[in-house]
């Protein structure tokens, strides 16, 4: 089923979406990979603020290139999420909801989705050129010192998505394995 989801990413929203459903998410989303993970939950461990308020937040796992000139941000492609499961379970106990990016996740990281409400954004590794048309607007918000993996705030418009795993821990990967074995009896 196609939907299109104004962000943020509410509870009820989140609720809503389906593995396997296309999606296409307007709104504020913010950039983060392993380093930015990192020490956000080494700050919110010290009992420190992050640097943007991350109730009903998505993040997309994303290290973009240099924006050209004219345009608002370079190539934005997904990383491999996995390298953000030892971080994700925090991430949700503070609010955040969805997140962006490519692979499979851990057993711990859906349980935390399940808990939580979160759900799982697939989007096309390699098409980071075309996700970027999506970005209208690109703010540097902290960690500059990470370069590509500094934080940001991005505004997207129809950003293109799959849901890969949604919040009752269902999941396409599975899922869609398991029909083409079946399909092949």
């Amino acid at each position: 089923m196609e939907k299109h989801i104004q962000l943020p990413l509410t509870e009820e929203v989140a609720k809503t979406l389906h593995a396997g459903d296309s999606v296409y998410l307007t709104g504020t989303i913010y950039t983060s990979r392993d380093a930015g993970h990192k020490r956000m939950c080494e700050a919110l461990a010290k009992g420190e603020t992050l640097p943007f308020d991350p109730t009903d937040a998505t993040i997309y796992y994303v290290g973009p290139t240099p924006a050209k000139p004219g345009q608002v941000i370079g190539s934005a492609g997904p990383t491999t999420s996995g390298r953000m499961d030892a971080y994700a379970p925090t991430m949700m106990s503070v609010g955040a909801r969805g997140m962006i990016g490519k692979g499979a996740r851990l057993p711990e990281v859906v349980e935390a989705m399940k808990k939580y409400s979160g759900v799982y954004f697939g989007a096309i590794g390699g098409a980071g050129a075309l996700l970027a048309k999506c970005i209208k607007k690109a703010e540097l918000i902290a960690y500059e010192d990470l370069g590509a993996e500094a934080l940001r705030k991005l505004y997207v418009e129809d950003m293109p998505l799959v849901v890969i795993i949604d919040s009752e821990g269902n999941n396409l990967y599975e899922e869609g394995k398991a029909a083409y074995l079946s399909s092949k009896n």
